[in-house]
């Protein structure tokens, strides 16, 4: 999968990072890795929930900022619902 832009805004502060998405494989969990200017500066996995949260941070972001990413690349990649879901009628 290619990767895609994503853009946050902090304290008026513009800021533009590119998240790509790679499967799990070897034993890792962190699903996306997020760069910016070509570095990676931080990960994330999804929960038990399909919530993200984060497994690493190299390049030491604040929380906000770590917070506004996930919900970004939530967005970009909303949850599917479980079409296993067995129907019961009344």
């Amino acid at each position: 999968m290619e990767n895609f832009p994503v853009t946050i805004s902090v304290n008026k502060s513009v800021q533009h990072f590119e998240v790509g998405e790679y499967l799990h494989h070897n034993g890792e969990t962190c699903k996306f890795k997020v760069f910016k200017n070509g570095v990676w500066v931080a990960s994330f996995e999804p929960d038990p929930h399909e919530y993200l949260r984060v497994c690493n941070n190299p390049g030491k972001l604040e929380e906000q900022v770590l917070h506004l990413l996930a919900d970004q690349i939530e967005t970009h990649h909303p949850i599917q619902m479980n079409e296993n879901i067995i129907n019961v009628k009344p």
